[in-house]
């Protein structure tokens, strides 16, 4: 499905870059999305994740919607409270690959805008948030919460967010699991750049204490498509280490590894039943937030 393109200008990241502040980028984002999809030829569907199901026979027919039931030729029923409220955790990566940017915001930005976003459409639906940043360690984490001022403390945090040091997943996927108290929701927005079998264990651990996972693998345009042309120094943002290298000999081979490390994360996280989104920070956030409510939705 695809949002109208009078709406997806409001996803796109470029335009988001030049507007104030973090509350605002988030609320032209989700505002945005939801608006495209009302507009959309999918009539209701916004209306179906955010604050109604779909009839079920044996409910209270005093519940349904008929003005949803007009637009969309299907029944839905308001969701009751204890339908609604969900517990959700933000995992965003700082490390200092997270840095990197070509054109437009760097993928640390990019991570900002769609956790912003995220929290925002959460507590659209009454949803408890909370946020943990990592790079090799835990960096900060604020415990989910409902109550006013909590969605300032969240976007006030992702504000403040600074690329760090060194990528090392295992060490705060692991605890950040052994945290957990109750089930719910992790969101984990990362460049996923470390040694796969690191990252897929400690994501299996989330799944293990019963939580369910998207994860959101967020790429420069340049590190998907690799468009040098010139001899340029490459220098890695976390440990220093350059090397010079002609573009046109080693192309080949980076996109070969790339794509079998993408395909790596998409085929072992999808047989450990964690959702998969790979993001171009280029590319309009409402293929993110997609993915966020029909994972939500599974849930009900």
């Amino acid at each position: 499905m695809s949002t109208p393109t009078r709406e997806l200008r409001y996803l796109d990241p470029a335009v988001l870059a030049r507007l104030g502040t973090l509350e605002l980028k988030a609320r032209t984002v989700v505002e945005g999305f939801l608006s495209g999809l009302h507009r959309s030829p999918f009539k209701g569907f916004s209306v179906e994740f955010a604050e109604y199901r779909q009839y079920i026979p044996g409910d209270d027919l005093s519940t349904i919607d008929w003005k949803i039931y007009a637009r969309s030729d299907r029944y839905y029923v308001k969701k009751f409270e204890e339908e609604t409220n969900l517990e959700c955790r933000l995992l965003v990566d700082v490390s200092g690959s997270m840095a990197y940017r070509s054109r437009g915001p760097s993928k640390l930005e990019y991570a900002s805008y769609l956790a912003a976003s995220l929290a925002y459409l959460m507590q659209r639906q009454r949803d408890a948030v909370g946020l943990a940043t990592f790079d090799h360690r835990v960096v900060s984490m604020l415990p989910p919460g409902v109550r006013p001022g909590h969605l300032t403390a969240v976007l006030s945090a992702l504000d403040r967010m600074e690329a760090g040091d060194r990528t090392a997943v295992a060490r705060p996927f692991h605890q950040l699991a052994e945290s957990l108290t109750k089930r719910g929701l992790v969101i984990v927005i990362s460049d996923l750049l470390d040694e796969p079998e690191h990252v897929i264990e400690g994501l299996k651990h989330f799944r293990f204490r019963g939580t369910d996972v998207i994860v959101f693998q967020v790429l420069d345009r340049d590190e998907l498509q690799f468009p040098f042309e010139s001899p340029a120094r490459f220098a890695d943002p976390e440990t220093g280490e350059e090397m010079t290298a002609t573009p046109s000999l080693v192309r080949r081979q980076y996109l070969d590894e790339l794509q079998t490390l993408l395909q790596r994360y998409e085929r072992d996280l999808r047989v450990s039943s964690i959702d998969y989104c790979l993001l171009d920070t280029s590319q309009p956030l409402d293929h993110a937030l997609l993915a966020y409510l029909r994972t939500r939705s599974k849930r009900h």
